[in-house]
C-alpha cells in the first residue's frame, strides 16, 4: 500500500505507510494534493516553528502571484469566518489576537474549570454505565467537550444541540480536496454558526454575563468578525480533537488490553496514559502549512508558493524520537509527541483538553469492572481528522 488519504485502508493502517516515508522518502510531493509530505518528527518539529512558513500566505501575497487560483465566490462566507481566527492567520494579527483570547486559557482559569469537567464526565459515564453501555461516542466522547465549550463561551442550553453539526460540517472542508457538497455544507454552517454568534455577541456587549463572549464583547480592540472566528475556532478546535482522541484512544487500549490493565491498576499512569493515546493514535494525521520563502529540507528544495503536509500521525511514530514507537506504553515518561503542534500555533486549549481527557477515562474506568467492544469500529472517510464512526461498548459496572 502507499499513501492515499482517499483509501479507507489507509485511513485505518497508515503506519506502515509512514514507516517507509520516513525512511526512504522523508520528504517527497504527493501530485494528486499538490503538496510536499514531510514526514520525520525532527523535520516537522522544525517546520512548525520555522517562519518562513504559514498558515496562510495571504499576508505577504494575493492568490494569482503565489500561483493559486481565487478561491470561487460562494466559499466567501466561509474564509470570512476561518481566516478571523487565529488559527489561520500569521502575525502581527495572530499574536494580538492569541494575546486577547490567552488569558481565558491560563493555567489557572483552567485548572480552576477542573471540578466542572470532572462533574460533567461523572454524570455522562453514570448514565452511560447505567445504560449498559452503548455508542460511547455519541454518548461520552461528544457531549464533555460540547458541554465544556459551551459553558465556557456562554451558549445557552437550549442551543448547545447546533454545535456539534455546525463543528463537523465546518471541519469537512480541512479534507484533502474535498468534494463540490462537502464545500457548500460548511459554507452553509460556518454562515449559520456565524449568524448565532454575531446576534448574541451584540446582546452580550449591551448585557454581559460571566462567559467568553461577553467578555470578548467588551474588548475595543476586537473586531465583530475576529470575535466570530474566535468562538468558531474555539469550539472546533475545543472539541473535534477530544473527541476523536477518547475514541481512538480507546479502541488503542482494547487493542492492548494488557496496557487497559495496567491502567485499570494504576490511576496514577492516567496523565502519561493520556499523552500516549495522543501520540500513538493522533486524531489530526496532517497539518499544512505554505512556503512563505524558498527552503531546503534533507536537500530538496521547496519554492516559496509550493505547500507542505507535515504528518503528525508519522512524526509520532519515529523511532528516532521514541523508543520501540509501535508499542503502546500507557506509562511512556519521555513523550514529545506534536499532537497539539509547535510554535505559534501550539494549540492554545491543550491545557484543557487534558484535563477533559483525564477526567473522562478517570470517569469510566472507576464506574466499570469492564469495558467491551461490542464490533469493530469503523474509521470515518476522513483523513486529515482522523477518527471512529462510532464506538459501541458493553459495560460490566463496577
Amino acid at each position: 500500500m502507499r499513501f492515499d488519504p482517499w483509501n479507507p485502508d489507509f485511513v485505518a493502517h497508515p503506519y506502515p505507510v509512514y514507516d517507509e516515508l520516513r525512511r526512504e522518502r522523508p520528504v517527497c510531493y504527493y501530485e494528486p494534493t499538490d503538496q510536499w509530505l514531510v514526514s520525520r518528527h525532527s523535520d516537522v518539529n522544525a517546520l512548525l516553528r520555522d517562519r518562513r512558513l504559514g498558515r496562510s500566505y495571504l499576508h505577504v501575497a494575493t492568490h494569482e502571484e503565489f500561483g493559486r487560483p481565487p478561491e470561487p465566490e460562494f466559499q466567501e462566507p466561509f474564509w470570512r469566518v476561518v481566516r478571523a481566527g487565529m488559527l489561520d492567520v500569521e502575525p502581527p494579527v495572530h499574536t494580538r489576537l492569541r494575546r486577547l483570547v490567552s488569558k481565558a486559557f491560563t493555567p489557572r482559569m483552567v485548572e480552576s474549570l477542573r471540578p466542572r469537567v470532572r462533574a460533567i464526565a461523572g454524570g455522562l459515564a453514570d448514565a452511560f454505565v447505567e445504560k449498559g453501555g452503548g455508542d460511547l461516542l455519541a454518548e461520552v466522547a461528544e457531549p464533555l467537550p460540547v458541554t465544556v465549550i459551551a459553558e465556557m463561551l456562554g451558549i445557552p442550553e437550549s442551543d448547545r444541540h447546533l454545535l456539534r453539526p455546525w463543528s463537523a460540517d465546518i471541519c469537512g472542508m480541512y479534507e484533502l480536496n474535498p468534494g463540490i457538497e462537502a464545500q457548500h455544507t460548511a459554507v452553509r454552517a460556518a454562515s449559520e454558526f456565524a449568524g448565532y454568534l454575531r446576534d448574541l455577541a451584540r446582546v452580550r456587549r449591551t448585557a454581559p454575563g460571566d462567559d467568553l463572549v461577553s467578555a470578548l464583547a467588551q474588548i475595543p480592540e476586537l473586531t465583530e468578525d475576529e470575535l466570530i472566528g474566535t468562538c468558531v475556532l474555539l469550539l472546533n478546535a475545543g472539541h473535534e480533537a477530544t473527541v476523536n482522541v477518547t475514541g481512538n484512544g480507546w479502541w488503542s487500549l482494547f487493542r492492548n488490553p494488557e496496557e487497559l490493565a495496567r491502567l485499570r491498576a494504576d490511576r496514577s499512569l492516567l496523565p502519561t496514559a493520556v499523552e500516549e493515546l495522543l501520540r500513538w493514535d493522533t486524531p489530526l494525521q496532517m497539518f499544512e502549512r505554505w512556503v512563505l520563502e524558498d527552503i531546503e529540507v534533507h536537500g530538496v528544495e521547496i519554492p516559496r508558493g509550493a505547500e507542505v503536509a507535515l504528518l503528525f500521525g508519522s512524526a509520532n511514530r519515529d523511532p528516532a524520537v521514541f523508543e520501540d514507537p509501535d508499542r503502546l506504553d500507557v506509562g511512556r515518561a519521555d513523550n514529545p509527541h506534536i499532537s497539539f503542534g509547535a510554535g505559534i500555533h501550539f494549540c492554545l486549549g491543550a491545557p484543557l483538553a487534558r484535563i477533559e481527557l483525564m477526567e473522562s477515562f478517570g470517569a469510566l474506568l472507576d464506574r466499570t469492572a469492564s469495558l467491551e467492544p461490542a464490533e469493530e469500529p469503523s474509521w470515518k472517510p476522513g483523513y486529515v481528522i482522523r477518527g471512529l464512526e462510532a464506538l459501541n461498548l458493553t459495560v460490566t459496572p463496577a
